[in-house]
């Protein structure tokens, strides 16, 4: 049996290459195979990463993000694109609480709040067909995902209808509002 370590150099790495990419993050599979039962990975976002608003259900899975480094923020939305919460949460327990939707998506001052807002949060577990998207509030944020496997690569997220392309034109203005709720 062999023992993988996942230490500073490794998540060093990882930041750096996500912050040369494109995209702006960069994820590392750690399972071997699309067919394991459990799918696990690292991913580092920088906070200029836009990463589309999305939900699991072609393929209902639950998610389960622990951040390993820096500070991230969930964000969640109903059907119709409205943000109904965001979750901060971070590696030395995030900043904590939940904010206000106020402003965001057509605004709303009522949210689902799922819990105490004064406890922070290291990670969150979202229910597989929940509308939803993270955002790094920290340069070099990490987060370890696990989903239930296998992975279908033909039905991996079906991107929300309501919110921009990645790449599209009125992206950055969406992904600026969204920035501007989680307080980055």
């Amino acid at each position: 049996m062999t023992i993988t370590r996942f230490d500073q150099i490794y998540l060093d790495t990882l930041c750096a290459q996500a912050g040369a990419s494109p995209r702006l993050r960069q994820h590392r599979n750690v399972h071997t195979d699309y067919a394991d039962p459990c799918q696990r990975l690292f991913n580092a976002i920088t906070t200029r990463s836009y990463l589309v608003p999305h939900r699991h259900a072609l393929s209902p899975r639950d998610e389960t993000m622990l951040a390993v480094r820096g500070r991230l923020a969930l964000v969640v939305f109903d059907e119709t694109g409205e943000v109904v919460e965001v979750v901060p949460f971070g590696a030395q327990g995030g900043e904590g609480g939940h904010f206000d939707a106020q402003g965001c998506a057509g605004g709303s001052s009522g949210m689902n709040v799922a819990g105490p807002t004064d406890r922070p949060a290291a990670g969150v577990l979202v229910p597989a067909g929940t509308w939803h998207t993270v955002l790094a509030l920290d340069d070099d944020a990490i987060l370890f995902e696990t989903k239930a496997g296998p992975f279908d690569p033909a039905a991996p997220k079906e991107p929300a209808p309501w919110a921009p392309a990645e790449g599209a034109a009125e992206a950055g203005a969406y992904f600026a509002r969204l920035r501007a709720l989680v307080g980055g």
